[in-house]
């Protein structure tokens, strides 16, 4: 071919296409990002809406069967699921993979919003979110304390620690489980309240009325202008304890005459232990674009410097770490590969029999494994499970138009033709059955790609990062594969006499 044979004229020309072809696969190979899994964005849309203080009777049947019916209208919708709590329904809406996320989400808002009128007026504002696989926690962190309380624990979380972690590069947001908020806790005595003739609603409307927050406005002169700051907010368990609810025979009935106050947690429904031990747990999420082991890493550095800002009593244990299990399988692939590759080099010492010629197609492997991530760079894939074991089948098939090269020019060679004429001729011959050797095995594997379902988004990164490995192979074979012959091979008289 005459792309072969420029590469022997010009051996220059075809070192420096290589090196830039290794180049740009290694810059590539730096930018890439490190998964465990290739990224599926299936189309998933939560629903979630809350009425407080309704059973899971009532939000099925004044919440969720109304909603479920107006989205189940939408074109696209594979499977909708509902569950239906007290005081919280939650339906996820999956649609078929041929829909677009972003689409799906305005499609399933703009039905709730048909809906609202008819759901009960009580209710918060239906949260419409979509499913990301990457949502989930990259690192737990607990924290633990036995002098300070779980309340005091949760204010230090949200003071110090989650707006340092925030800041980590990579970091989207974190989540806290156990956390026990500041409230005011009123306990009603049921029968101090009907001795008054008094009900729970009356006691929540005096709460309404009289604990508020209202903008004062300012006051402006000629020449000076002050703001008004109105303290009408209650803040402890005595100023909630003073909230009028009536007046009976010239007697004010308080709030304290009625009911038990004091500041506690707002909730107690969840809770978190690490080894038996009480704590409060926060979940660091990565950004959708963020390598999760930089990310665990960034999260490993800072805490230290966190600690220093923290009680010493507040003990901080890391609970779980999936950047472990990435880097481990990830690393343990790369032990694969060296491992194969050393396994190819012995195999073709075996036969070929002399180490000049066996070092011609093992250039091959590092050439084509680091020049296909060039590759995957333009097409957006990651560096996880799949593509590293992509590149791990491709070392067997890299080095096979190299070696199917080699042994043409080879035999031209114990022929007594020279090193740069064997090649010549040799490279001339199998260039194109090369060729058809590369295409086919890239049809072969590209195919996997076009696999409908979730089956194909799962191996379309495995498919297609192997057949690019074959093809950069089948450019390395036509270029540096005849140039390193020509300059390499050696004739052997002794060998071709005891062939004869």
């Amino acid at each position: 071919m005459k792309f072969s044979e420029t590469s022997i004229r010009r051996p220059v020309f075809a070192t420096v296409m290589s090196l830039l072809l290794v180049l740009v696969g290694a810059v590539s190979f730096m930018g890439l990002q490190v998964r465990e899994y290739p990224r599926i964005d299936e189309p998933v849309v939560n629903v979630t809406t809350r009425l407080t203080g309704a059973s899971s009777e009532v939000i099925e049947s004044q919440v969720t069967k109304p909603l479920e019916d107006s989205i189940s209208g939408i074109e696209g919708v594979d499977i909708i699921t509902s569950v239906s709590r007290a005081e919280q329904s939650q339906i996820t809406v999956r649609f078929k993979l041929s829909k677009s996320p972003e689409d799906a989400a305005a499609d399933v808002r703009d039905r709730v919003s048909r809906v609202r009128g008819r759901l009960p007026d009580a209710i918060d504002e239906p949260v419409i979110a979509k499913v990301e696989a990457d949502a989930t926690p990259t690192i737990w962190l607990a924290f633990s304390s036995e002098t300070l309380s779980p309340l005091e624990i949760t204010d230090l979380i949200n003071r110090v620690v989650k707006p340092r972690l925030q800041t980590v590069p990579g970091v989207a947001d974190v989540q806290i489980n156990g956390d026990r908020k500041f409230s005011m806790r009123i306990w009603v005595d049921p029968d101090k309240l009907a001795a008054f003739r008094l009900t729970v609603q009356d006691v929540e409307d005096a709460l309404r009325k009289q604990n508020l927050e209202v903008p004062a406005g300012r006051i402006e002169s000629q020449q000076r202008e002050f703001s008004v700051t109105a303290q009408t907010d209650l803040v402890s368990p005595a100023q909630f304890g003073e909230i009028a609810l009536k007046t009976a025979s010239g007697y004010v009935v308080r709030l304290r005459d009625i009911a038990r106050i004091e500041q506690a947690a707002a909730s107690e429904r969840s809770s978190v232990r690490l080894n038996g031990v009480p704590a409060v747990s926060m979940g660091v999420i990565r950004q959708a674009t963020a390598n999760p082991l930089e990310v665990a890493d960034g999260v490993r550095q800072v805490m230290p410097k966190i600690q220093l800002d923290l009680p010493p009593a507040v003990r901080v244990q890391q609970a779980n770490d999936n950047s472990i299990f990435i880097d481990r399988s990830i690393k343990s692939v790369y032990k694969t590969i060296a491992e194969a590759v050393l396994l190819v080099a012995l195999v073709v010492f075996v036969f070929l029999r002399t180490l000049r010629a066996s070092i011609i197609p093992l250039v091959t492997i590092p050439v084509s494994l680091i020049g296909v991530f060039g590759l995957m760079a333009a097409a957006g894939f990651t560096i996880n499970t799949l593509t590293l074991l992509a590149l791990v089948l491709a070392i067997g098939l890299v080095v096979d138009d190299a070696i199917v090269v080699l042994e043409n020019i080879f035999r031209h060679v114990e022929e007594g033709l020279s090193p740069f004429q064997a090649a010549l001729r040799g490279a001339k011959e199998v260039g194109f059955a090369v060729v058809a050797m590369t295409m086919t095995l890239a049809a072969v594997y590209a195919p996997l790609a076009f696999t409908p379902g979730r089956t194909g988004r799962l191996f379309v990164e495995f498919a297609l990062t192997l057949a690019g490995a074959v093809i950069v192979s089948g450019f390395t074979a036509l270029t540096l594969t005849p140039m390193m012959c020509s300059k390499l091979l050696r004739h052997n008289p002794s060998r071709t006499a005891s062939t004869a």
